[in-house]
């Protein structure tokens, strides 16, 4: 079996910072005002700023994927769902030109790749696949927000599009530890490989 190493060569590998804004993890924002529990999420931004760091170092490009709502490109579909779930069907989560939509902790530099995105999945409407492919990248890591949602939707839809898809299980979240443990065990199962960001240091450095 290959070595770590050797799956994560820095020239055919991207980093994708999913989701790291303030609606979704910052204090006083709308996750947080909803009651739901931001401690793991401060403590996956850490180690995602570790991890940016050395994908840098290492020589990684990495991709700053954000969602941004506005009223006129509400998902219909997502409306419904949450009418039917008994939840408001105003979706107000990281509104355009609104602070929460702004990243949080984690601040592209000049020149690294930003994708601004409508719902769950990076591909999703985007063109994030033509120019990742278009820069010759195989494999892609991913870390943010949330490990059960939209890390989920885009390891999947990256593994349709056959990338090699590695999830930074540290760098990863969601707003219960249960429900990001289920959400590895079920995407290591079928579709990406879970690996600390301790082993993609060293993965890089030895």
């Amino acid at each position: 079996m290959r070595s770590l190493a050797q799956h994560v060569v820095p020239s055919r590998t991207a980093l994708l910072v999913i989701d790291i804004q303030k609606d979704f993890a910052a204090p006083g924002f709308v996750m947080a005002q909803s009651g739901m529990d931001i401690q793991a999420a401060e403590q996956a931004i850490s180690h995602s700023e570790h991890l940016i760091a050395a994908a840098r170092k290492a020589g990684i490009t990495p991709w700053f994927i954000r969602v941004v709502t506005r009223p006129e490109t509400d998902s219909r579909a997502l409306r419904r769902f949450m009418i039917r779930s008994g939840m408001a069907d105003e979706i107000s989560i990281c509104r355009a030109d609104t602070t929460g939509s702004e990243y949080y902790r984690v601040t592209p530099q000049p020149g690294d790749p930003e994708v601004e995105k409508l719902l769950y999945s990076a591909f999703s409407g985007t063109d994030l696949e033509t120019h990742l492919k278009s820069k010759k990248i195989e494999t892609l890591i991913l870390c943010g927000f949330t490990t059960d949602c939209c890390v989920d939707a885009t390891a999947r839809d990256a593994f349709h599009r056959n990338f090699d898809v590695f999830i930074a299980q540290d760098a990863c979240a969601a707003f219960d530890v249960k429900t990001h443990r289920n959400a590895l065990a079920i995407l290591s199962t079928h579709c990406a490989t879970s690996v600390s960001v301790q082993d993609l240091i060293t993965a890089w450095t030895t």
